[in-house]
């Protein structure tokens, strides 16, 4: 097997082992961001919320930031965002809430754009390598004795296939991944948008509701 691998590399040529490079950088960004989605990406919204709503209906707010320190995720950080506003009122709580939106939202999407870029790369870099193991087949071809065309004209045309090959499997890896990581980040951050919506119409309320009491005492 080890031998056989070193062969395909022998014959790949500089472009091969370029795309093997580039493959090892691919799988490196998928398994950063399958780690990503799979913890700090997976919290779900509508138990937080729920959480977070009974906390601070029951007016406990300190344990209801501890809660979101609990987890360094989007979502957690754009709750504490609105929970540290939440005694300066419901405009500071809406700005806090829409900062924090912002600032989380290139985490979601980070490295993803790249995976459609890499595809590009490596089906060139294929294509590249294919075209000069044509011409080393060709040329080797022309040039060798006749008792070494056959090897020669093999042993281009195994290069060109081999990168042929490495650059087409390189990047329908990274079009799939692109696209599976694309709807988990936009699934994300529409999750996130209506938790921001009805954490804000919580602690608006929450803000509200002591203003409420004085007019009834008073």
């Amino acid at each position: 097997m080890l031998d056989w691998i070193a062969n395909v590399f022998q014959i790949g040529g500089p472009f091969f082992i370029l795309n093997v490079i580039f493959l090892a950088v691919v799988l490196a960004l998928i398994v950063e961001r399958g780690i990503y989605f799979v913890g700090r990406g997976h919290i779900s919204p509508h138990r937080f919320l729920a959480h977070l709503k009974q906390l601070i209906l029951a007016n406990d707010i300190e344990r209801a930031k501890r809660s979101c320190d609990s987890e360094n995720a989007p979502i957690t950080r754009v709750a504490k965002a609105g929970i540290t506003r939440i005694h300066k009122g419901e405009a500071a709580v809406a700005r806090a809430l829409e900062e924090a939106m912002v600032d989380v939202t290139p985490e979601v999407k980070a490295r993803i754009p790249a995976l459609w870029t890499m595809a590009n790369i490596m089906t060139l870099t294929g294509l590249i390598g294919t075209i000069t193991g044509l011409i080393v087949a060709f040329g080797g071809v022309a040039e060798a004795d006749p008792a070494e065309r056959q090897e020669q004209l093999s042993l281009g045309i195994s290069e060109a296939l081999y990168n042929t090959a490495i650059g087409l499997m390189g990047a329908l890896l990274c079009m799939v991944a692109h696209l599976v990581y694309s709807t988990l980040s936009k699934k994300i951050l529409a999750d996130l948008d209506a938790f921001t919506l009805k954490f804000e119409n919580l602690l608006g309320d929450t803000i509200g509701q002591p203003a409420e009491r004085d007019r009834d005492v008073s």
